[in-house]
Formats: structure tokens, C-alpha cells, sequence
């Protein structure tokens, strides 16, 4: 199915380093760590296995509640996002990514615990591919998985900035 849409993209610095936030009408839908100049190809590619047509503009005011929102959360003002969202995926991907956002701020749960929480105990490598498969990083916080020894384990952006993001909200001392 091909979704014609306009897509509003943007960038914003952050502690991770410049994260590139694509938007449409409906809400978020895609965040990237990286510049837009470095990142256009996988996003053209990452809208086309999508199958989401339409163009893509450059719009710093279309995402301006998104970015200041995720400025917030960098500042340690917000422990929560209230942005839509427009996610594409399957439907076990999107039932993990909504127990995701179930996950308080500065709490952390076992790949093993969320595969329990979603009613398939047996299913924790796909939690972890639903968890790399998170189009929007952060906002869904995929960074509060972990593997049930307490290691840090997988994260799309690296686990620099797992750790990172899990120090920022005092989930883990922060790592020097």
C-alpha cells in the first residue's frame, strides 16, 4: 500500500549529536541520528520501503513543537513526549513500540520483560528486531531496554548513546 503524504523534515542539535526529524500531518514519524545531507539517501530509502510517496520539505516550523519538545527532554525539563505520531510498521511492532512508551522515564525493563508484557514470553530476539525496527528513537524510548543481566545491549543510534540517554535520566550513573 502507497501512502502519499508530505513529509516535513528538519534538523536539531542534541547531546547525541544533530538528529534529522521527519514529520507528516498526522504526527512524527521517523528520527534519524545523523545530518539530513548524510542521511537523505537511507531516509529516501527508509520512505520507499514504506511505501510512503509524496514530497519531502524542509520545514523548520512544521516541527517546531516536535524539536522543542526533545529540547526539553535534553534539558532535563520533560520526562515524557506528547507529540502524535505517525508510525508505519507491523502490528506486533507497533503493540512493543506502545509498551515501550509505557516505560517511565529513568526506569529500565529486560528484552524478556517485554516479550512478557506483550503476551509472547518466547519472542525476545523479536523484541529486539521490533526495537531496532523503532522509527522514532527517543520519543519511543527504546534506549530503557535492556538485557536481562542489567548490560546494555543493542540500540540503532549505538550504545554510546544508549548510555547516554539512560545517564541523562538517572537510569545509569553516567559513564566517563
Amino acid at each position: 500500500m502507497t501512502t502519499q503524504l508530505t513529509h516535513y523534515v528538519d534538523e536539531m542539535n542534541s547531546p547525541l549529536g544533530t538528529l534529522t526529524i521527519v514529520a507528516t500531518e498526522k504526527g512524527v514519524c521517523h528520527i534519524h541520528f545523523g545530518e539530513l545531507s548524510k542521511c537523505s539517501a537511507s531516509l529516501k530509502a527508509w520512505l520507499k520501503k514504506q511505501g510512503r510517496k509524496g514530497e519531502v520539505i524542509r520545514c523548520k516550523e512544521t516541527l517546531h513543537p516536535i524539536c522543542e519538545q526533545l529540547e526539553d527532554y535534553f534539558a532535563g525539563k520533560r520526562d515524557h513526549f506528547d507529540v502524535p505520531l505517525d508510525l508505519c510498521g507491523t502490528e506486533f511492532q507497533k503493540k512493543v513500540w506502545n509498551t515501550l512508551k509505557e516505560i517511565e522515564y529513568g526506569q529500565t525493563k529486560s528484552y524478556k520483560e517485554i516479550a512478557q508484557q506483550v503476551g509472547a514470553p518466547k519472542a525476545v530476539r523479536a523484541i529486539g528486531g521490533a526495537n531496532n525496527q523503532n522509527p522514532v528513537p527517543i520519543i519511543i524510548p527504546c534506549h530503557r531496554v535492556i538485557g536481562s543481566n542489567g548490560n546494555m545491549v543493542g540500540y540503532g543510534g549505538g550504545l554510546d548513546k544508549k548510555e547516554l540517554l539512560l545517564s541523562l535520566e538517572g537510569a545509569i550513573e553516567k559513564i566517563s
